[in-house]
């Protein structure tokens, strides 16, 4: 006879483990060898002068982790534009999400504190009797289209459509983005030396950038590229934003702090890049099994790094007063 099954509680639900998620997604992305913050530069020339991923209903840009996930699902899925929204955000404005389309996620963080407990669940103290605060961050999904899979949108929403631009007109940078970079260096006050050998390269202890030529790189773009990666690593100096990749004596090259550092330096540059429309590359393949292995240990490592590379385009940005004004999700 089968046993009556009434007033059981159906199992809880498994919560989804969204640090798990992305991080599998980007390692996935390494082991094919394309680093997801790299941005597929073979798409269009943005005309709103930023490649950054933006809310096509706010204008606001995405940020944090968000930009080298929906760059990968742009990649992935043909999209050529920038530009993303809600469903509901879409049907606001009189469009439609196509019957069939599916969308991409990105992620709502939202950080706050609370008092930290010890192993039994009882609130700790400090030695002056003031509470001891943990940070913590609360993750959401947030499921967005591309205007490129939705029908009646606004010329507004939707954007003017994509110039496919040659490959030899992004590799040369313009007198004002030169300038840009140039006004970027400067104000951080390190002391750029550029001649002819095989590396490129942050020393903080003289604060200094060492750089080839620019003869010496496949193209323009890919010199300046190099240099603002540069100047990301730049930022972690004391007297800085500070960062233990940068400040820390005992660092080595293949090291968690270094391969960190790196992953900060590589995710930075790429923001910047998009931000100033630099179509360049920086080859840093030697420290993909590092990379891997970050990741692998933490999988919250790569929402850091995301964190520490937008402190750093930010701080970077600010002479240029064009520090992207950001959009609620991470």
């Amino acid at each position: 006879m089968n046993k009556s099954i009434r007033g059981r509680k159906a199992a809880p639900a498994q919560k989804a483990d969204l640090y798990q998620q992305v991080t599998d997604k980007i390692i996935a992305a390494l082991e094919k060898g394309v680093p997801p913050w790299r941005r597929p530069w073979r798409s269009a020339q943005n005309v709103h002068g930023s490649a950054l991923p933006v809310n096509a209903t706010t204008g606001r840009h995405y940020s944090g982790v968000n930009i080298p996930l929906l760059w990968m699902s742009a990649e992935e899925r043909g999209f050529s534009s920038d530009r993303w929204l809600t469903y509901q955000q879409a049907k606001a404005v009189g469009g439609q999400v196509r019957k069939g389309e599916t969308s991409s996620m990105a992620i709502i963080y939202k950080p706050f504190e609370k008092q930290a407990t010890d192993g039994n669940d009882n609130k700790l103290f400090d030695k002056d009797g003031n509470p001891v605060m943990e940070s913590l961050a609360m993750l959401k999904p947030l499921q967005l289209f591309n205007v490129a899979q939705c029908d009646g949108l606004p010329d507004a929403v939707a954007g003017m459509p994509p110039i496919e631009a040659e490959e030899e007109r992004h590799s040369i940078l313009s007198e004002q983005q030169q300038g840009q970079v140039l006004s970027v260096l400067n104000a951080t006050g390190v002391v750029c030396t550029s001649y002819r050998q095989n590396r490129a390269y942050y020393q903080p202890s003289t604060d200094r950038i060492v750089m080839p030529t620019t003869s010496q790189f496949n193209s323009e773009a890919d010199y300046w590229s190099t240099l603002l990666h540069e100047l990301v690593h730049a930022t972690g100096h004391s007297r800085r934003p500070s960062r233990e990749g940068i400040t820390s004596s005992s660092r080595k090259f293949g090291d968690p702090v270094y391969a960190f550092e790196e992953l900060i330096a590589e995710t930075g540059s790429a923001f910047l890049c998009a931000e100033l429309g630099i179509y360049g590359d920086v080859q840093h393949e030697s420290y993909l099994a590092s990379w891997l292995k970050v990741l692998r240990d933490d999988k919250k490592a790569f929402f850091r790094a995301c964190r520490f590379a937008r402190e750093a385009s930010d701080f970077l940005l600010q002479p240029l007063n064009r520090q992207p004004e950001q959009n609620k999700a991470a």
